[in-house]
């Protein structure tokens, strides 16, 4: 690891002045929460921050669990843990504790933020080791090692010429799905955004995030109702513990009568960031939830998958995972 800086910032305010670029490999400056994914790629080499700016102590103001009639607000300094363990969120929201509790290590779960945790960097071993020259991720104009090279893990969603590098993450999908926003607080003020603003599309792979210089994430917020508490997630891994996902689904269902009212659905595992399928979940609407129409509706969710040998597994295998949640879900009492 590199020789660097270090500071606390004791509030987002503090924090929000310096220039940091948390989605941005070749950024001087990097905020530090939990460190679980900063620290990891700092000692691979892959991030070489001239400085560290740590808002752990932030925590006192911006970790709190709050559930209301509206919805759910989380704190971006929440640990994945307290959300996993909490008995409303598991009530109210099983899929965001699902996505949770599935993820990592209990160690891992018990360090990383919720902030941190929908910001780690994409899953790519070209990306992870400096000795491949072609990543457009490190150095952009390089060119892109994973396209001909192993690629087995790699998105099929979402992807160009430029990257194919896989989201890691697990609640990211889970929000974007649900229709979640983000608070932020920078230099200019405070805003709010839709998640699924928050991650870039490919095309400039070291750029991954829409945040400003500076902007911290204080807080999730995902509306409450039929769908967040008839919800699960599914995961599919190489292994059952300890593994990111090869192919995950995020779904939500509000039904009467068995025939589908709303739908949500999210896709993890194969996409270029967290990925909601909003043509399947019109596809679902007004009829009733069968393997038949769950089945229709992955096809089109997997429709315009582009795959490069390695990963050619990966659309069937994301059509299976959905459907089977969809069938899941469609069995729960909401």
């Amino acid at each position: 690891m590199r020789p660097f800086g270090y500071q606390r910032a004791d509030d987002a305010a503090l924090a929000s002045h310096h220039p940091t670029g948390q989605g941005q490999t070749d950024a001087a400056v990097q905020f530090l929460a939990g460190g679980t994914t900063l620290i990891d790629l700092m000692k691979l080499d892959v991030l070489r921050p001239e400085r560290v700016v740590d808002i752990t102590p932030l925590k006192a103001s911006h970790a709190a669990i709050e559930v209301t009639p509206q919805g759910l607000r989380l704190g971006a300094l929440a640990t994945m843990s307290a959300v996993a363990d909490h008995p409303e969120v598991i009530g109210g929201y099983p899929a965001i504790a699902q996505s949770l509790s599935l993820a990592a290590s209990p160690q891992l779960r018990n360090m990383a933020t919720l902030g941190g945790n929908v910001l780690q960097r994409t899953r790519c071993p070209y990306y992870r080791d400096p000795s491949w020259s072609e990543c457009n991720k490190r150095t952009p104009g390089s060119g892109c090692a994973a396209i001909k090279g192993f690629n087995r893990q790699n998105a099929i969603l979402g992807v160009d010429a430029s990257c194919i590098a896989q989201y890691p993450g697990d609640f990211g999908v889970v929000l974007a799905a649900f229709g979640a926003e983000v608070e932020l607080v920078g230099s200019g003020g405070t805003r709010r955004i839709a998640f699924e603003q928050l991650h870039r599309p490919a095309g400039q792979p070291h750029l991954e995030h829409t945040l400003q210089p500076g902007e911290v994430i204080v807080a999730f917020v995902v509306p409450s109702g039929a769908i967040a508490r008839r919800s699960l997630y599914l995961k599919i891994r190489d292994r059952q513990s300890y593994e990111f996902a090869i192919a995950s689904a995020a779904v939500g269902l509000d039904l009467e009568g068995g025939v589908v009212r709303q739908a949500r659905i999210g896709l993890g595992g194969m996409a270029y960031r967290p990925w909601r399928a909003q043509a399947a979940e019109a596809a679902l609407v007004g009829k009733p939830l069968s393997e038949a129409t769950a089945s229709a509706a992955a096809d089109i969710a997997l429709r315009g998958a582009v795959t490069h040998g390695d990963n050619d597994y990966k659309p069937e295998l994301g059509r299976r995972t959905l459907v089977r949640a969809l069938l899941q879900a469609a069995k729960m009492e909401a």
